[in-house]
């Protein structure tokens, strides 16, 4: 039976490099990766963070669990399986918009130090900026503001990051983020400390 594979013919040096596209947009790609619990604060850290490079003229891509799941990975559930496949399509996606030269902003609970890992080499390690935006799970309940802990304490949501479903403290970071002991200003100005010198051109 013939591979899927000999029929594909990809042409990507044939188009328009990185080099090209960075040179043009006057900034560097990057993926910034924010990894932590439901409710740390990394959508709006990501949010801060977005209006804060564009306000410096930088070109941004936000990805967030919520809207991916609702769009191209809406086929997904939340087994062991789905979640590698989740933040395997995503860190695909994130690879793109970085050979375009955007700065992606992601937003993913993303679990587990393989799954973490597997998105750093598919990005490639110079590209990928850990970011782990951490708060106690007593504060994240505490902003539960979805009501997703008290469902999942109640045996209504399964596999629950945190509660029924393990989450893997981060240990390859490049900064670890306190949103229980800062306010949102202060961890961005934390956050662009590390950012500004990686996407900057010159």
């Amino acid at each position: 039976m013939p591979s899927p594979l000999e029929n594909i013919f990809p042409v990507f040096n044939e188009i328009l490099g990185r080099t090209e596209k960075e040179n043009l947009l006057n900034q560097r790609g990057k993926v910034v990766w924010l990894t932590g619990l439901s409710g740390a604060g990394k959508t709006t850290l990501a949010k801060h963070l977005e209006r804060a490079l564009f306000d410096k003229g930088f070109l941004t891509q936000v990805l967030d669990g919520d809207n991916i799941r609702t769009g191209i990975n809406n086929n997904l559930g939340f087994s062991d399986t789905d979640r590698f496949e989740n933040i395997r399509r995503i860190a695909e996606i994130s690879k793109l918009f970085v050979n375009c030269g955007v700065i992606t902003i992601n937003c993913f609970i993303s679990p587990t130090e393989d799954i973490r890992e597997m998105a750093r080499q598919i990005i490639g390690k110079d590209d990928f900026i850990e970011v782990y935006v951490n708060a106690p799970l007593k504060t994240c309940e505490e902003r539960d503001v979805k009501g997703l802990y008290s469902r999942a304490r109640r045996g209504e949501i399964k596999e629950f990051t945190g509660i029924t479903s393990p989450f893997e403290t981060p240990e390859n970071i490049d900064i670890e983020i306190r949103t229980d002991l800062q306010s949102v200003e202060d961890s961005v100005e934390q956050l662009l400390q590390v950012i500004l010198p990686r996407i900057q051109c010159g």
